[in-house]
């Protein structure tokens, strides 16, 4: 692994020149509508419930709340023409409400073709990453088990900022090597919140990157098989502050850059954890479009850690749609329900 070093600087310089791209109309409703469909929508409090759960999977299925009416995506100068919603990525749930979330996408019909919504768990001794790895190993598999698609695992930060990178490498390894094996995608928190400097953030995603390569590789010498689409580097938790911003998820999508420039391998982004409005996703979209290309424009390749977020970009589209209550005004947030 090459220790890479950033430019704090020119990285910072950079990441906000992605707020300065003008966006016309059009464009802005469909960078809307994708922001919309790349989101994981998360509840992951000690006071989670079944309802809550349930609640959420609707909104996930059906994330416009009826504001927008009945849409008929064939009926061309409708609402429905311009504005037929998309649901939203995932749902990111605890281990102990995956069964409830999938068994919930089913009958509000969300994992029907065209509407299909993933689970995702976190695992692996979420948020703090310090249990013995047989523990996260078990907890990663046991998710799975109750139907989790998606596996959110965070790494031991005390052992990386000790300079126990090898350790922390050989446990994502691992981890890819559970996931790949069971049909299951990884996403990997890197913590940056945590990891202090952006010369930590990018050698976290190097490692983080190699680790996944090394883990697929792993699955398919021993199952024949093991799908890397889909393992993404994430930035947070949700528990720490601060958590996404965009000077670190540059340093890290320019890692995804590198190592896919060198290797073929792909990898995803998912910054989680901040990000509250419409805006600031537009200028995200712009970020990834400009530093990895059309490719990475797709829910399987880029994902928005939120729940707040959804309600901005509903009302920033419902601002947009004809025919709709709030069509040329901004809705009242109380014309949503919460996430």
């Amino acid at each position: 692994m090459k220790n890479r070093t950033v430019d704090a600087v020119m990285a910072e310089a950079r990441a906000a020149s992605f707020k300065t791209r003008s966006i016309k109309t059009a464009t802005k409703v469909a960078g809307l509508k994708l922001a919309l469909a790349m989101v994981d929508l998360t509840t992951l409090e000690g006071k989670d419930s079944p309802e809550k759960v349930r609640a959420l999977c609707q909104k996930a299925v059906q994330p416009g709340d009826g504001v927008f009416g009945l849409l008929d995506e064939n009926d061309i100068g409708t609402p429905a023409a311009s504005m037929q919603l998309p649901t939203v990525a995932a749902v990111c749930v605890y281990p102990s409400m995956v069964r409830v979330a999938r068994d919930a996408l089913e009958t509000y019909g969300g994992r029907e073709p065209g509407r299909f919504v993933k689970v995702a768990s976190v695992a692996t001794g979420f948020p703090s990453g310090q249990y013995p790895l047989s523990v996260r190993i078990a907890d990663t598999i046991a998710a799975i088990e109750a139907g989790a698609d998606e596996i959110d695992m965070v790494i031991n930060r005390g052992a990386f900022l000790s300079g126990r990178y090898d350790e922390v490498a050989d446990e994502i390894s691992e981890v890819q090597t559970v996931c790949a094996t069971r049909d299951a995608h990884l996403k990997v928190i890197l913590e940056t919140g945590e990891l202090e400097t952006y010369d930590n953030v990018r050698r976290a995603s190097d490692l983080a990157i190699e680790a996944l390569a090394e883990g697929t590789v792993n699955a398919k010498k021993s199952q024949g098989h093991g799908d890397c689409a889909g393992a993404f580097i994430k930035t947070s938790t949700g528990k720490v502050q601060p958590a996404a911003t965009m000077p670190v998820t540059l340093v890290m999508l320019e890692a995804i850059r590198d190592h896919y420039l060198e290797t073929g391998f792909m990898v995803g982004m998912k910054p989680a954890g901040g990000i509250r409005a419409a805006k600031e996703a537009l200028h995200y979209l712009v970020m990834i479009k400009e530093t990895l290309g059309d490719r990475w424009l797709h829910p399987d390749w880029f994902r928005f850690g939120a729940s707040t977020l959804v309600n901005d970009l509903l009302r920033q589209l419902a601002r947009h749609a004809p025919g709709s209550p709030a069509s040329g005004r901004y809705a009242a947030r109380y014309d949503f329900s919460e996430a």
